[in-house]
C-alpha cells in the first residue's frame, strides 16, 4: 500500500535557514543542524534540504552541513542545491542524502537526467520544478534568472519524466510563504500528467490543506512556513490525512 507523505522543507543560503515569500522576501530561522534535530524528534517520513543560491552563486552546497544534519536523521533525506554533474550528485550521496534534487541543470540540459538515472538509478533523482501562474498560464520559473522561461510546464514534466526522474517536487512561487492554501488544481494538473510521485509545495495552510493536496493527486506534500510559524507538526498532518482514509506512515512503522 502507498502511503502519502508530509515532509518538512528546509531552505538554507549557505550556512543558515531561510524562510521566503514568493522565492524573495527572506527571513533568517538560524542553525539548519538545530532544526534537523527538531523535526528528528518529530518521527518525519523524510526531510528535504534545499540550497537556494548555490546555483545562482556557482557553487555547491556546504558537505559539512549535509553531512552533520544526515548524522542526525533517521529518516530518508533530499538534498540539492548547486548540482550540475554527476560528480556532484555522487559527493552528496556520499555525504549521506538518500536522494538528490536537480533542478537549474534539468532546464539547461534535460539529457543530463538520462546519465545521471543510468549512474544512479531513478529512484534517487528528484526534479524540483518551480512553477509560477502568469495570466492563468503555469510556467517553468527560474530563481536563479527571476523570470519565467519559455518552456510548456506540462510537456517539461512528461520530459523529465521520460528522461529519468523519479520524483517531481513543485514549487508553487505565487503562494510560496503564504500559507493560503496548495494550488490544488496545479497538483490535478501535474499528477494527472505524469505516473511518478508528485511532491507539491507552496501555501500549505493547514493538516486540513495537506489532506486536500493528497486528495487532488499529489502523493506526497512539502511544507515548511506551516511547521516553522505554526503550532502544527507532521504529525498532526498525518493524523488528519488519516481520518480522510490517507493512507500514511504512523509512528510505528
Amino acid at each position: 500500500m502507498l502511503r502519502h507523505r508530509v515532509i518538512p522543507l528546509v531552505l538554507i543560503d549557505g550556512f543558515s535557514v531561510l524562510k521566503t515569500i514568493n522565492f524573495n522576501e527572506r527571513r533568517n530561522l538560524g542553525s539548519p543542524i538545530t532544526v534537523a534535530r527538531t523535526y528528528n524528534t518529530r518521527n518525519i517520513d523524510e526531510l528535504i534540504l534545499l540550497d537556494i543560491d548555490a546555483s545562482k552563486d556557482e557553487r555547491s552546497i556546504d558537505k559539512f552541513t549535509v553531512m552533520d544534519i544526515a548524522s542526525e536523521l533517521f529518516m530518508p533525506l533530499t538534498v540539492g542545491g548547486g548540482i550540475k554533474t554527476l560528480s556532484d550528485i555522487e559527493q552528496v550521496l556520499k555525504m549521506g542524502a538518500d536522494k538528490v534534487a536537480i533542478n537549474s541543470i534539468v532546464v539547461e540540459d534535460i539529457k543530463f537526467l538520462q546519465s545521471a538515472a543510468a549512474e544512479f538509478g531513478k529512484q534517487c533523482l528528484v526534479v524540483s520544478i518551480d512553477v509560477i501562474k502568469e495570466n492563468d498560464v503555469y510556467k517553468v520559473y527560474s530563481h536563479g534568472k527571476r523570470c519565467s522561461l519559455p518552456l510548456d510546464l506540462f510537456e517539461f514534466c512528461q520530459s523529465v519524466e521520460q528522461n529519468g526522474a523519479g520524483e517531481l517536487l513543485i514549487n508553487s512561487v505565487d503562494l510560496d510563504g503564504k500559507q493560503t492554501g496548495v494550488d490544488l488544481s496545479l497538483a490535478t494538473l501535474i499528477s494527472d500528467m505524469v505516473s511518478i510521485p508528485v511532491i507539491i509545495a507552496g501555501g500549505v495552510s493547514s493538516p486540513k490543506n495537506c489532506a486536500e493536496a493528497i486528495q487532488a493527486g499529489a502523493s506526497a506534500v512539502a511544507a515548511a512556513s506551516l511547521f516553522h510559524f505554526t503550532s502544527f507538526t507532521p504529525d498532526d498532518c498525518r493524523e488528519e490525512m488519516a481520518l480522510q482514509g490517507i493512507p500514511v506512515r504512523n509512528k510505528a512503522n
